[in-house]
């Protein structure tokens, strides 16, 4: 099976308009940005993106937005993005907020072949509406769905030609959930090494998870809040 692509465009042929797509990172950290940037360019439309956020409104997932890609965002925080928010009041995207730790479990899920979770979170609020649950001993629970993703897109610090991955830092939050439940997953990394090259105890993610990898290049590695602190 070929796994090694040459680039982010090669790497994302076969997305269509309306596919369903996870997207790895935490505010603008490990966030697949070879990848969002070859969407923008092939202007695919219609989808249904799975993130922990809207990246800001001139990076990220923001630079689908604005031009009008996605039809559905499925996140946890969208708090730093103008554009979306516009589009949400506007009535222009259809938006479904989860709690964050919600949105890790039904990724796990997916990945695991498990069809659904039970899970505290969102008990007696709007979360709630017109979902199933039960009781264990004494506590109510929500069921949750697993998501159902066309595609998994992930960005790690270095992968083997047989693609196992290694997240560094604050990027292995999302990225090594999500790379388990595509049924096709793409990984852009840093460093792109010969098979065998990776220490095994050092790896996140195996290779039996990924379908397609390439090196990434010119990575901004941008921070979406900069706070500074004047020396005394």
């Amino acid at each position: 099976m070929k796994k090694v692509y040459d680039n982010a465009t090669d790497a994302i042929a076969g997305i269509a308009d309306g596919a369903v797509i996870m997207l790895g990172g935490f505010g603008l950290c490990g966030i697949p940005e070879n990848c969002i940037a070859a969407l923008v360019q092939k202007n695919i439309k219609q989808l249904t993106c799975i993130s922990n956020n809207a990246g800001v409104d001139d990076f990220g997932i923001g630079l689908m937005l604005q031009q009008k890609q996605v039809k559905k965002m499925i996140s946890s925080y969208v708090g730093e993005n103008a554009e979306f928010e516009r589009q949400l009041l506007s009535g222009e995207l259809e938006v479904e907020l989860i709690p964050q730790g919600t949105l890790a479990t039904r990724c796990m899920a997916a990945g695991y072949g498990m069809p659904a979770i039970y899970t505290p979170a969102g008990v007696g609020t709007e979360v709630a509406e017109g979902k199933e649950s039960r009781v264990f001993n004494g506590k109510e629970y929500l069921m949750e769905y697993a998501f159902d993703a066309d595609y998994a897109i992930v960005k790690a610090w270095k992968g083997d030609t047989a693609g196992n991955l290694i997240y560094k830092e604050a990027a292995r939050n999302f990225n090594p959930l999500m790379a388990m439940a595509g049924k096709i997953t793409i990984a852009e990394v840093e460093e792109l090494v010969p098979e065998g090259t990776l220490d095994p105890n050092q790896i996140h993610t195996p290779g039996i998870y990924v379908h397609r990898i390439f090196q990434g290049v010119d990575y901004q590695k941008r921070i979406e809040q900069r706070t500074v602190r004047t020396r005394p």
